[in-house]
């Protein structure tokens, strides 16, 4: 079995990872040179792009930003999965809000704007606190602006003056109090089969996605099921194949859809070592019609995000259940150059871990760890 991944960052390389004990073999392109590669390695294999594509039993993405024209050929040999709508859906919020609307499905209130001057009329409707992101090309905080009060209004309209709007609308969201952000990882099979990953709690800063906790504490069976319902009803409407995570804000017994991932995630890394079988072999069993078996959480998990920095203490693996993962990047700044992930039997086990683990890593790039330990230390179970 070949599968062929359109980009060739980490998450191919968790692919890759993830195929090799089930006999999948894994190879990466790289979108901006249109070459086969390695997903581990990055070196360029002896096979052109088509070649590649005529070899490989299913087609998938690791981001939804792949050009459309690699898209469209990929589509029309129909191995690729997810398919392209669900893609474009990932790549673009203005189709990712319809989806929503058109599925009754709650997400937070928002405009569509192609004018300038239709920020005026956001503040009416929305009120003077919204987040402003660019349709397109957003992520890890990326691509989007904050208005907390009326009186910035002029200097954000001088902020995007500059910006095409009809080609790239934004969508203005009213900025909503919520307790935390939860994200589901569920995967759908050929077959219409779904599994969901436990919630997992997500926790940012400037944007990024620095520590999860899976399963997320305090979620009851009610609040799970809807995360379920939400999933299956978007799996559905899609005819998706594949892992698909969908980012959720709580507000107390409700969920309100944030964003979608047609792909394997940065919140699902916890499942490596934390669940019976990975989001990155889900994936892959999912594309080549196997079974998917149990993603039931085996325990309670912490996954870090390394980010823009490599200076690590490795003597940090001898802490019991600690894994460290290496992208192999050069250093920049909000580059997420790789995870730990840490797994105990209890919450209060699990921020015991990660006050250890604090002793290890530099403090200024993990400003979300000590504060975690703290609150999972205070959790019975």
């Amino acid at each position: 079995m070949n599968v062929l991944v359109y980009g060739d960052g980490q998450l191919a390389q968790m692919m890759y990872l993830a195929g090799t004990p089930l006999g999948i073999t894994v190879s990466a392109v790289d979108v901006k040179t249109n070459t086969v590669v390695h997903p581990v390695s990055k070196e360029a294999l002896a096979i052109d792009l088509d070649n590649a594509i005529k070899q490989a039993d299913a087609l998938t993405v690791e981001f939804e930003h792949v050009p459309e024209t690699l898209l469209q050929q990929a589509s029309a040999t129909g191995k690729l999965m997810p398919n392209i709508d669900s893609i474009l859906v990932g790549a673009d919020r203005v189709r990712e809000k319809q989806l929503l609307e058109s599925h009754n499905i709650p997400n937070c209130r928002h405009i569509v704007v192609t004018d300038l001057t239709m920020l005026d009329e956001c503040v009416e409707q929305l009120g003077d606190k919204l987040i402003i992101k660019s349709s397109r090309d957003g992520y890890d905080g990326y691509g989007q602006w904050r208005l907390q009060d009326v009186s910035q209004l002029p200097d954000l309209k001088q902020q995007l003056a500059s910006l095409d709007l009809q080609k790239v609308p934004l969508v203005v969201e009213q900025m909503v109090t919520f307790e935390r952000e939860l994200s589901l990882i569920g995967v759908r099979t050929v077959y219409g089969d779904i599994k969901v990953y436990p919630l997992a709690e997500n926790l940012h800063h400037k944007g990024q996605l620095h520590v999860s906790v899976a399963p997320a504490c305090d979620i009851s069976p009610e609040l799970q099921k809807q995360a379920k319902d939400i999933f299956t009803t978007l799996a559905d409407a899609l005819d998706y194949v594949g892992v698909l995570a969908v980012e959720m804000f709580q507000c107390g017994d409700q969920l309100l859809v944030n964003e979608l991932a047609p792909r394997v995630h940065n919140s699902g890394h916890w499942s490596i070592e934390g669940a019976d079988v990975s989001q990155f072999e889900s994936h892959l069993r999912a594309l080549n019609a196997l079974p998917i078996g149990s993603i039931e959480a085996q325990k309670k998990s912490a996954m870090v995000n390394i980010i823009g920095c490599d200076d690590l203490d490795l003597k940090m693996l001898g802490i019991a259940e600690c894994h460290f993962h290496w992208y192999g990047k050069t250093v920049r700044e909000k580059r997420k150059m790789g995870h730990i992930t840490v797994t105990a039997n209890s919450y209060r086990e699990l921020g015991n871990k990660l006050e250890l683990l604090t002793k290890y890593v530099p403090a200024e790039h993990f400003p979300m760890l000590m504060n975690e330990a703290e609150k999972l230390k205070q959790i019975d179970g």
